[in-house]
């Protein structure tokens, strides 16, 4: 059974930048080798939502991710690209991108 998770991170406010960045995360755009990478580690389903410059992240992974596997090189490549567009969150650790979101509402367990 997979879980839902859901982390966040913004990009740099700059409308170029932004519209580069989607760009790169159109359909077929992704580097194989990072998608290649991220079923190794049991990420079943994930797709990312944007607002301004704040995006969220939601993976569907498996009950064993993240799965220890080895990292291509292109995995370091994409990541030192990304970091042109995006900026850590302000209570971010140090080197920390993608923040992890805690769940506070689910609406089917209210009623």
């Amino acid at each position: 059974m997979a879980r839902r998770l859901c982390s966040a991170l913004d990009l740099v406010d700059d409308a170029a930048l932004i519209a580069e960045y989607e760009a790169r995360h159109a359909p077929g755009a992704v580097w194989p080798a990072v998608l290649a990478h991220l079923g190794a580690q049991g990420v079943e389903a994930m797709e990312i939502w944007r607002t301004g410059d704040r995006m969220v992240m939601i993976a569907e992974v498996a009950d064993d991710y993240p799965r220890a596997v080895a990292a291509p090189a292109e995995i370091d490549q994409w990541e030192t690209l990304m970091w042109r567009f995006q900026r850590a969150l302000p209570h971010a650790a140090p080197g920390e991108k993608w923040v992890p979101m805690q769940r506070i509402f689910a609406f089917g367990e209210t009623r």
